[in-house]
């Protein structure tokens, strides 16, 4: 459908848009590692009585059919079951439903069909049983209005035998902010999940880490957009195939004559609304099109403008999950406010909420920036702050340093030095090395670029030492450059001279202790000052000299 809109097109961007498309080495998703689901086709239908009666007559061919009436009337299903209250949880072929009556639960599967869980659940009710705003797989919360009953009748016959499901994402756990030695940061991500299929798993002890549940992954890919670090990153394609696949197809658009192209970023799931959209758009909007909205990420937006765009708009609908909506908006405005420090109008990166093409048009940028960079190098953050800089060598920010919401991943960190001892507990846990130090003296060294405040650091410190500031730096080599942030003489050992650790840190070791049971004599006080090889040779001297030492070690 989309290709024959596109050929009907005679101008001379309409000739070049479908050049491009038909040029471009097309962006598929390759068959990634999967999980699989088993269903026999236990299906489980919940609602008041006369709908779920009415919807079960349309499900003859199930397995088995289950009736749960939420309201009490009477029916006339021979497997018709009442529930004062309902818990649902699983996925397709794994459907757990836990009913109470009179204060007493039950494993309602077990009761009506013998077996552990239902395969398929059918919920009618208003207020559906499971919150997750994008439904897991075999569930189908029609009361709350979508997926339309219609729709959902005609695909649950469908759900039974095997089943196979892309496991969407990869994590690396490498690059990850979450967490580190036991302390918590980061959670975009699963704050970015519509399907609940992100958690935080662990606990202060044994460490935090993300967890990622692929019978619950719905692929969104808001979590991606959201991640900072590319820790998580669709699987394939990978996000620089997707940003490659996005400047190819600009080249090849300018190369058949194309002037203006303006980049739209449409969801596969939603055709019919996209070329609804494009009906209503001139020649030079061309559709750029992805598994879901938000699998494409800041980095290639920017990428896009530093590559010919004019402007990049999503192609969204006010009727998507909130979440999904929430995170895009943010996502959107931090662009925005990116580019309104350089000068830029920030509608250049705009949500086009198609049920406002009905309204009005959109405001569309007809100014190209004169750029080509060509296929970006790097991580995510190394690809984005290289368009950033592209765009800002023509477009001079006023200020230098401009400030950012508190929500994004940018900024600075700045540390109290009267405070700080150099105990390196913050490049401990910092997971991209924007903090480090180079050891050889105790100076702790900081490269803004390299932040994403994702918060461990402050945490982490034990003196309360450090703060975050959410900034932008448009001066390139500052933002790339290791700054000291604190730094002081290195403690020599007593005995050898040998530098060994911050003298701020010893000082501190030797007050705190002076007095303790186990360091009464001034011989173990002074050994805090010997670095960890003579602090041993130290000990056994002394036991050598006065056996009697041995029962205090």
């Amino acid at each position: 459908m989309l290709r024959q809109l596109l050929q009907e097109s005679t101008s001379e961007n309409g000739k070049a848009r479908l050049y491009a498309f038909e040029n471009t080495v097309e962006l598929t998703n390759l068959i990634p590692p999967t999980v699989s689901y088993e269903s026999g086709g236990n299906t489980l239908i919940i609602g008041p009585t006369a709908i779920i009666e009415s919807a079960a007559e349309q499900l003859s061919q199930m397995k088995s059919l289950t009736l749960l009436s939420t309201d009490g009337e009477n029916g006339t299903h021979q497997n018709l079951y009442y529930a004062n209250s309902v818990q649902v949880s699983g996925f397709l072929g794994t459907f757990e439903v836990v009913i109470e009556n009179r204060g007493v639960q039950s494993n309602l599967a077990k009761v009506a069909i013998n077996h552990d869980c239902f395969d398929v659940v059918l919920d009618l009710c208003l207020n559906s049983c499971m919150a997750e705003e994008v439904p897991v797989p075999g569930y189908y919360p029609v009361g709350r209005g979508y997926p339309k009953l219609a729709e959902a009748l005609e695909e649950i016959p469908t759900l039974m035998g095997t089943f196979d499901k892309p496991k969407f994402f990869r994590l690396d756990t490498d690059l990850c902010a979450h967490s580190s030695r036991g302390v918590k940061g980061c959670e975009r991500c699963v704050d970015a999940c519509p399907a609940g299929a992100l958690s935080s798993e662990g606990n202060d002890k044994i460490g935090h880490r993300i967890e990622i549940n692929p019978y619950l992954c719905q692929g969104v890919g808001t979590c991606a957009t959201a991640c900072p670090t590319e820790a998580i990153h669709y699987a394939l394609p990978n996000p620089q195939d997707t940003q490659k696949f996005i400047e190819r197809t600009l080249a090849n658009y300018q190369q058949a004559g194309g002037v203006d192209p303006i980049v739209l970023i449409c969801s596969s799931r939603h055709e019919t609304y996209n070329i609804m959209a494009l009906k209503a758009l001139p020649d030079n909007v061309i559709p750029v099109v992805v598994e879901e909205l938000p699998s494409v990420g800041i980095d290639s937006w920017f990428a896009a403008l530093a590559n010919g765009a004019t402007q990049v708009l999503f192609a969204a609908s006010r009727f998507m999950p909130a979440t999904i909506i929430r995170v895009l908006t943010s996502e959107v405005s931090t662009a925005q406010e990116l580019l309104e420090q350089m000068g830029i109008a920030k509608e250049t990166i705009d949500i086009l909420y198609l049920e406002s093409l009905r309204e009005a048009q959109p405001s569309l940028m007809t100014q190209p920036f004169g750029l080509s960079l060509g296929d970006l190098a790097g991580n995510k953050r190394a690809r984005l702050f290289t368009a950033l800089d592209a765009l800002a060598e023509n477009h001079i920010p006023v200020e230098t340093i401009q400030a950012l919401p508190v929500s994004a991943p940018f900024g600075s960190v700045d540390c109290d030095t009267t405070k700080c001892t150099s105990c390196m507990s913050c490049v401990a846990v910092c997971p991209t090395r924007a903090l480090h130090t180079e050891g050889h003296s105790p100076s702790l060294k900081f490269i803004e670029q390299d932040c994403v405040q994702c918060g461990l650091c402050t945490k982490a410190c034990p003196e309360n030492a450090l703060s975050l500031s959410s900034r932008m730096n448009w001066d390139a080599s500052a933002r790339q450059q290791a700054i000291v942030l604190h730094e002081e003489k290195a403690a020599e050992c007593t005995r050898c001279h040998k530098p060994f650790a911050p003298q701020s840190m010893i000082d501190m070791l030797q007050s705190k202790l002076r007095g303790h049971s186990h360091f009464q004599d001034d011989s173990a006080i002074n050994r805090i000052a010997m670095c960890e090889d003579c602090r041993v040779i130290d000990m056994f001297e002394s036991m050598a000299e006065d056996p009697m030492q041995q029962l205090k070690y």
